[in-house]
């Protein structure tokens, strides 16, 4: 009786001082969850908003690309004040893909007020204004023709445009063009070429 205790007492004792491996495994995986770096996540909001510095943000909906459903054209201006921003012009289709970027300085929409200039200087209050005022009015229904080619358009000598497309738009009555100005007198004008499957540039306003 006595020898059987003892062997007990030894083999309480033995357990005691065994490792518990499975509580050593269970801290070491705690550790490392609380130690391992998270990898960047570029898709997460950041603590500041991209569109903190938005000073305007003017949008249009127009048939463009697809006759049957119309894209979204819309003109942004960030930056620090509408003088010195930069604006991003940019067409969408409506299965939500960008088919046109363009980038835009300030002085490239308020170029055009000298033309209506009654001083020789504005002040910048004046400035600021007429340059909103070009955001405004800049997809004006005006600003788009119907169709974007007539049968009397001449192809340009600079070959600015595929020969292709452009033959593929002066046999659709249904294409619509858009058209801008950037500075002074730098009249653009842009189409969808279906065959292209892309944005084109046309010759200057009146073909």
């Amino acid at each position: 009786m006595r020898r059987f205790f003892l062997l007990s007492l030894l083999g309480f004792a033995a357990a005691c001082s065994t490792p518990d491996t499975r509580q050593a495994t269970t801290t070491t995986s705690t550790a490392d969850t609380v130690t391992q770096v998270e990898p960047l996540d570029t898709t997460r909001a950041s603590a500041t908003s991209a569109q903190s510095d938005t000073l305007k943000t003017v949008t249009k909906r127009h048939v463009f690309s697809n006759p049957g459903a119309p894209d979204v054209f819309k003109l942004e201006m960030r930056g620090k004040d509408i003088l010195t921003g930069k604006a991003t012009f940019t067409v969408t289709d409506a299965s939500g893909q960008v088919i046109f970027r363009e980038m835009l300085a300030a002085e490239d929409l308020e170029a055009a007020m000298v033309y209506e200039m009654k001083t020789p200087t504005a002040t910048a209050a004046e400035r600021e204004a007429y340059v909103r005022r070009r955001m405004d009015e800049f997809f004006a229904d005006k600003n788009f023709q119907k169709p974007a080619l007539t049968s009397k358009a001449v192809y340009p000598t600079d070959n600015s445009i595929p020969r292709t497309a452009w033959d593929d738009l002066i046999k659709r009555p249904d294409a619509v063009s858009f058209s801008y100005l950037v500075g002074k007198e730098d009249r653009r004008r842009i189409a969808w070429s279906p065959g292209a499957k892309q944005v084109v540039h046309l010759p200057g306003f009146g073909s």
